[in-house]
């Protein structure tokens, strides 16, 4: 092979890749059509000719005693008689090395060689490839659509590689075309025996962060924090916010002047209706603010769930919250085919039971509610005058 390390310099080049992984690419192309074509069980290396610029393949074997040599040992070992007669002086143990001329090898096995690099550098490009995108995993790529299959699943290009972006992962309702600029995650990306595979998504909630990233300053900044997000893409989405900012209001910071933040992120993910509340460490607390619009009466922890069946050992139970809620609030904790309330599950962790108060009963809570608030005060008031003049007595 004539002068093949300028020739592993050309293609280094020409791939982006370095020399020294090209090189080793080419000597394992090498070996492997050796073991195929000659001995699979022999031990083939390929050798460096700084001089002429070529790779040497040879075959080693090792001398071992003639008593000791049988025909199951001819593929990495050769008995002394034989091998003296092809070197003068040789001692058992020695290594001897049989160069092997590729030029007298039938077509066959030379064009292997080649069709074996060109599968070793387009897996170099890969490895390439995936170590330069890894960094971009779970954020926001900006693509251009190239094609659209049968399927509607869509490719498309970004740093010189191609990802796809499948139908279950597209917002239920939007429509590509060929030429059209997609922000979408880079969820995951993988070399597989059909080559490099990158995964698209506008889907899962990660897109749902990363935009808010992008147009809410203060969440950028880490002065706001999204402590968790639950999706149902395309129809809704809950996001609880929180800060340890005082002077900083996370869900007008979220939302922006006359919604235009909020705004641009729902329009990015066409048109999906997008929920800011404050997140809470009480857990009652949380619910009540996720089961928003609706007006929550109280809300009570359960650990477990009582005397009910489960589907599967393996099914992880969610504790239940036993939620009192006015007749007229109910639609609204519900929503529109369930949509906000299995958001509120997905964004808490807890299942949902509804108890409905009716009009009057809720009112006469909130009013023997009020009227212990005003004994309250009026003793807490009672008492701190008591206290006052004591003091002064």
């Amino acid at each position: 092979m004539e002068k093949v390390i300028d020739i592993v310099s050309a293609i280094a080049s020409e791939n982006g890749l370095p020399e020294n992984l090209v090189l080793e690419a080419i000597k394992e192309s090498m070996i492997k059509m050796a073991q195929k074509e000659i001995n699979e069980d022999a031990n083939f290396v390929v050798l460096e000719d700084s001089d002429t610029k070529d790779l040497r393949l040879a075959q080693k074997m090792i001398v071992c005693d003639d008593k000791d040599f049988d025909n199951t040992m001819e593929s990495t070992h050769i008995s002394l008689t034989e091998a003296s007669k092809l070197v003068e002086s040789v001692n058992i143990g020695d290594e001897l090395e049989y160069q092997i001329d590729l030029e007298s090898m039938n077509r066959n096995a030379v064009n292997s060689i080649f069709y074996e690099i060109n599968f070793q550098i387009q897996r170099l490009n890969e490895q390439e490839i995936l170590r330069r995108i890894e960094k971009n995993i779970n954020h926001i790529i900006i693509g251009i659509v190239v094609n659209i299959d049968n399927d509607e699943n869509t490719t498309l290009e970004f740093d010189d590689t191609r990802g796809i972006l499948p139908l279950k992962n597209r917002i239920k309702g939007e429509k590509f075309k060929i030429g059209q600029s997609v922000r979408c995650i880079l969820k995951s990306a993988r070399i597989t025996r059909n080559g490099l595979k990158i995964e698209l998504s506008r889907t899962t909630p990660k897109m749902l962060e990363e935009l808010l990233m992008l147009e809410v300053p203060e969440i950028k900044d880490g002065e706001v924090i999204i402590q968790k997000i639950a999706r149902i893409p395309g129809e809704k989405a809950k996001v609880a916010l929180f800060t340890n900012n005082p002077k900083i209001d996370p869900i007008g910071s979220a939302v922006g002047s006359k919604g235009v933040r909020i705004s641009a992120v729902s329009k990015e993910l066409h048109g999906e209706s997008i929920d800011c509340i404050e997140y809470s460490n009480v857990p009652e607390i949380f619910i009540a603010k996720a089961l928003s619009p609706a007006q929550i009466l109280s809300v009570k922890i359960q650990k477990e769930y009582e005397n009910q069946d489960i589907e599967s050992e393996s099914q992880e139970k969610k504790p239940l919250a036993i939620v009192q809620i006015m007749q007229s609030q109910k639609p609204k904790a519900i929503g529109r085919h369930g949509v906000n309330i299995r958001l509120a599950s997905m964004l808490t962790g807890y299942d949902f039971e509804l108890k409905e108060v009716i009009e009057k009963e809720a009112k006469e809570q909130k009013e023997n509610m009020n009227d212990g608030d005003s004994r309250d005060e009026k003793k807490l008031g009672l008492e701190a005058l008591e206290s006052l003049f004591k003091g002064n007595s």
